[in-house]
């Protein structure tokens, strides 16, 4: 329990934590899990859009980054390479079970990335400021599992985890001209699924706000009513 506790308020000092994780220490593993848990699984789970499979595939993330630690060249921030893992072994199980499924994705998610969408600027607000005062989060779960994931991926690591682009790129292995591009045409496709539903919120919201004006207007003027019997 003292080493738990001790992993629990463990400063961020990632050089400590991975040296510690590096001689086998199952507190700074503690760390680790506590720390990341949340956000690789919610990587996980959006790439795969199956909680179950998602939690499977988190452990092994974790038992993938505590066995290849000693790999770890510190080139880049631990988020980023357990992100990186994470990608990989999300990938790897999505295979798996297109094959031993015979399950098919018609999305061709490498066609025409690079061209022209990828020295845009990023102007456009990512389609997740839409929901930002909405009880939305079904709809947009359902949304991001409606793109190519290819694209799902990237706009999650941007726009979920605040990555920046480089690091996008890093966890990817692609350039950030690519990753852009696969952003781009992510909120894209979000925009047009989640638009209309919004849209439609919002004015089922003022057709059933609109009656309670007229349901009194004896209240609402003030002036008496008579009462019959």
């Amino acid at each position: 329990m003292a080493d738990l506790a001790r992993a629990l308020t463990w400063p961020e000092e990632e050089a400590e934590i991975v040296t510690e994780l590096r001689s086998g220490s199952e507190a700074a593993f503690d760390w680790l899990v506590v720390h990341y848990h949340r956000p690789v699984f919610g990587l996980v789970a959006g790439m795969l859009n199956d909680p179950s499979e998602a939690a499977d595939v988190t452990q092994e993330v974790f038992l993938k980054a505590f066995r290849g630690i000693r790999g770890f060249q510190q080139n880049s921030s631990l988020r980023t390479w357990l992100y990186r893992i994470a990608v990989r072994e999300a990938l790897n199980h999505r295979r798996w079970f297109w094959r031993h499924l015979r399950l098919h994705d018609p999305i061709e998610e490498g066609k025409g990335e690079e061209g022209g969408l990828a020295e845009m600027s990023d102007t456009a607000s990512s389609p997740f400021d839409l929901v930002a005062s909405h009880e939305t989060q079904l709809e947009v779960q359902h949304a991001l599992s409606q793109i190519a994931p290819v694209f799902r991926t990237a706009v999650i690591l941007r726009d979920l985890e605040g990555l920046s682009y480089e690091e996008v790129a890093e966890i990817l292995e692609c350039s950030t001209g690519t990753v852009k591009s696969r952003i781009l045409r992510g909120r894209r496709e979000l925009r047009k699924i989640l638009e209309p539903v919004l849209a439609a919120r919002h004015s089922a919201g003022l057709c059933t706000a609109a009656p309670a004006k007229s349901q009194s207007p004896a209240l609402e003027t003030g002036t008496p009513t008579e009462v019959t019997q």
